[in-house]
C-alpha cells in the first residue's frame, strides 16, 4: 500500500493547495494545484497495480523444521516448594 498512499497524499496535497489558492485568491498557483490533483488521480490506479503486484510476488514462507519432542516435566504439585509459615497476627 506504499505507492497507493503516496498517490493519495499527492492528491490530498493538491486539494489543500487548491483550497488555499481559492481562499487567498492566488492566480499563479491555480495550474499547479490542478496539476498536482490530476497527477494524484492518475497515480492512484497505477499505485494500486504496483502494490498488488508486489503483494502477490511476495516470497513464500519457508517451512520450519520440527523441533524435537519435549520431555515431560514433573506435575506442578511435585514441583511446589514448601512455603514459610504465615506470621502471627498481633
Amino acid at each position: 500500500m506504499r505507492y497507493t498512499k503516496t498517490a493519495l497524499l499527492t492528491f490530498g496535497a493538491g486539494l489543500v493547495l487548491a483550497l488555499v489558492v481559492v481562499a487567498a485568491e492566488i492566480d499563479g498557483l491555480q495550474r499547479v494545484a490542478s496539476a498536482l490533483m490530476a497527477l494524484g488521480i492518475v497515480a492512484i490506479p497505477v499505485g494500486m497495480a504496483v502494490d498488488w503486484r508486489l503483494a502477490t510476488k511476495a516470497q513464500p514462507r519457508t517451512a520450519r523444521r520440527r523441533s524435537k519432542t519435549r520431555t515431560r516435566r514433573a506435575s506442578p504439585a511435585a514441583r511446589r516448594r514448601s512455603r514459610k509459615p504465615a506470621r502471627p497476627n498481633r
